[in-house]
């Protein structure tokens, strides 16, 4: 059975209570491109706990170490939005099948590097490869399942693997780190390329804009340049401080560059980025609610980890049970989502989705240093896993819905450079309150009450931002 690439005309997503039927041959191709996903997710965070055992196998320094994480943020994040339009472009299967043979590779590369050039040089093909992957893969997801029932079930096992993915590394990290050593986590890697590789051909689909206009140079160069700057920036300052000379530099670069970007766009006859398109209400909201989910889920799986190493005095492997409870509820939140999307629209989840995560992340404010403690932090950032789930779902549908087939790649790429900085936005800018506090408990407090009011301030601005019923096709400045 051919899989049809074009969005059909079905009841808008959302409105739909029927459970889609997905055939054997488009479960294969779900599981093709979810896998991929995982694997990028995976990518993450499964390297965190090794870094240490990393830097003395390899000689690296201590300051030197946050490039194993900085050398796969910056080119995944740079080149998002230019990849997302060479596939909408040139062809999304073709793309993604590149980045997944570059990422394999690289994954190999760092498996068995010898010294730290060539580790690192791994890390950032790693990096490149996945900036492939993330926006082709989301464009053939949106594209293969038309808009509705079926899409939503598509978008909610992806998300669902993408949280669980990200969880799942960080157990995954110490188990393999303390039996196989830190390459094992690195190998892990390359053994999904060379699951996923052999199949993608024969099970995706072919496609792209059906006119092929020149692709817009000066856009790409600014605003991958801009994103590369800004990404340097933040990840820098989690280390040094917004105060040191590279981060403001880089920063201001940064800054500067997307802004020229934005002026470059609105003067191009084929821009990168359709300024329209990001005067939607439902982009620019949608994305908003994204970025906050995730920038501030980041931030409190961050501190939660110091608090209960540090404060409670928590093993990593007990550290590790308490984000596998997480992930499970995650895995639970993704099973239901597409029903309570269908049941009340992803504008109404999405809001009800921060409200509840803030919600749950205020009441961690309750943790002290008494052992009970362990109970509400599971409890809470389990439950606020859930929500959060639902929000990575609903933000994402939320963006791509009514977006024609020619710009899937182009929202698809938003939705993940928004997933990208948040990762990256949060920590730098709330998680260093409690690294530099005194006190690691009265820092941790403070941090995790201002992400939850981030949260729930973000929850009341989009409600008002999406009440629309016609919102799709209103503009921000529309009344």
């Amino acid at each position: 059975m051919a899989i049809d690439t074009t969005t059909q005309p079905t009841a808008p997503a959302g409105e739909s209570l029927g459970t889609p039927r997905l055939s054997t041959r488009d479960k294969l191709v779900l599981f093709v491109l979810c896998a991929a996903q995982f694997m990028v997710a995976l990518d993450f965070s499964v390297l965190n706990v090794a870094l240490p055992v990393l830097g003395s196998d390899l000689g690296m320094s201590q300051s030197a170490l946050q490039w194993a994480v900085t050398a796969f943020a910056l080119p995944s994040g740079g080149f998002l939005l230019l990849f997302g339009r060479i596939g909408d472009l040139y062809g999304r299967r073709r793309l993604f099948l590149i980045g997944l043979a570059l990422f394999g590779a690289a994954s190999l590369l760092a498996t068995l590097a010898w010294d730290p050039a060539s580790f690192l040089a791994g890390r950032a093909l790693q990096g490149l490869g996945a900036a492939a992957i993330v926006p082709t893969g989301m464009s053939l997801l949106t594209t293969t399942f038309p808009e509705g029932p079926a899409r939503d079930r598509a978008l909610g096992i992806s998300g669902t693997l993408l949280s669980l993915g990200f969880t799942i590394g960080m157990v995954a990290g110490g188990v393999l780190t303390d039996t196989l050593g830190w390459r094992s986590t690195m190998a892990l890697l390359t053994v999904f390329a060379l699951i996923v590789l052999p199949l993608a051909p024969g099970l995706l689909p072919e496609s792209r804009t059906p006119q092929r206009p020149r692709l817009d140079i000066p856009g790409a160069v600014t605003v991958t340049t801009g994103l590369l700057s800004l990404i340097y920036a933040l990840s820098t300052a989690a280390d040094h401080g917004f105060g040191h000379t590279d981060v403001i530099t880089t920063l201001v670069a940064g800054l500067l560059l997307l802004t020229a970007f934005t002026v470059i766009e609105s003067r191009s006859a084929a821009p990168l980025v359709s300024l329209p398109m990001l005067r939607r209400r439902t982009v620019a909201w949608g994305n908003l609610g994204g970025l906050v989910t995730f920038s501030m889920m980041s931030t409190v799986v961050f501190v939660l980890t110091l608090y209960l190493q540090e404060v409670l005095r928590l093993s990593a492997f007990e550290t590790g049970l308490v984000f596998g409870v997480q992930g499970v509820l995650s895995a639970v939140a993704g099973t239901l989502a597409a029903r309570v999307i269908g049941r009340f629209g992803a504008r109404r989840t999405l809001v009800g989705s921060l409200a509840g995560q803030g919600t749950l992340v205020a009441t961690l404010v309750l943790l002290n240093a008494h052992v009970w403690s362990v109970w509400l932090a599971t409890a809470a950032v389990s439950l606020a896993s859930m929500c959060h789930l639902g929000a990575i779902i609903s933000y994402g549908l939320t963006v791509t819905s009514g977006v024609p087939d020619e710009e899937q790649g182009l929202a698809t790429g938003l939705v993940t450079s928004t997933q990208q900085v948040g990762i990256t936005v949060g920590i730098p800018l709330l998680g260093v309150l409690a690294t530099t506090s005194d006190d690691l408990l009265a820092g941790a407090h403070t941090v995790l009450a201002l992400d939850a009011g981030v949260v729930l301030v973000a929850a009341v601005l989009i409600g008002l931002g999406l009440r629309s019923r016609t919102v799709e096709a209103q503009p921000l400045g529309a009344r």
